[in-house]
């Protein structure tokens, strides 16, 4: 799968490449990850991306024709085969989520438009294809909501997570055991763990070897978890 994001911090997304799983799933060509430097689209010699917005207003606005210029180089490298999707990363747009996702990593390829400053003149939406937020709070750009989407988006890719099971009963995964709850506790060596004057063991029925009990007190652990810290989620429809 294809990652591109159109940035002017590329070294942000270059960075990120290196690292761990990314980096493997990247040498094995499973995914491929790119950054274009918005400045290498300006139109004047000071490398200008951002201009003051109209009406007024603090801030700067970045600029449609350097945006669109951006874009459009970036779309002429898509196969007309390949399913693409351009994404503007911005507080306005709709939450990501573990839903939307599963859905954006049936694409071939995802482009990223991250902004700066404070947003973007409202006439590049016409190349969007979606508009996503991470949050309801403000960052100072879109590198990090770009970055978050690609590592989420990323794990649905066959063979970048080692075991498929591992992102079947992970919290919000609808089509996990659990459902849409919260993952269930989880605990490995030593078996007792002495902090202070405070001595914690692992629950006696994870050591049972009983699956069946294991498979019971899971579910029965997520129920629990998800009431105490997310109780939205017990009814939500994904």
């Amino acid at each position: 799968m294809k990652f591109e994001v159109i940035t002017i911090f590329p070294e942000l997304i270059e960075d990120y490449k290196k690292i761990s799983i990314v980096a493997r799933a990247i040498k094995k060509r499973l995914l491929q990850i790119k950054a274009f430097n918005l400045r290498d689209h300006t139109f004047d010699a000071h490398k200008t991306v951002d201009g003051r917005p109209y009406g007024g207003g603090a801030g700067m606005v970045l600029k449609a024709d350097v945006l669109s210029r951006a874009i459009t180089s970036v779309l002429k490298k898509v196969s007309k085969k390949e399913k693409t999707k351009v994404i503007l990363l911005t507080p306005a747009g709709k939450v990501f989520s573990q839903k939307e996702a599963k859905k954006l990593a049936k694409n071939d390829r995802l482009i990223f438009v991250s902004g700066r400053y404070e947003g973007f003149d409202e006439r590049i939406s016409f190349l969007v294809d979606e508009e996503y937020s991470i949050g309801d709070y403000v960052l100072m750009g879109g590198e990090l909501p770009a970055l978050v989407m690609i590592e989420t988006i990323a794990r649905f890719v066959p063979g970048v997570v080692g075991k498929e099971e591992s992102i079947q009963g992970e919290s919000f995964s609808k089509d996990g055991k659990n459902s849409n709850l919260l993952e269930y506790p989880q605990y490995t060596r030593p078996e007792v763990l002495k902090i202070g004057k405070k001595t914690l063991r692992v629950p006696k029925v994870l050591l049972s070897g009983d699956h069946r009990k294991i498979e019971i007190w899971r579910a029965d652990q997520a129920m629990k978890k998800t009431k105490k810290i997310r109780p939205d989620l017990i009814n939500k429809q994904w």
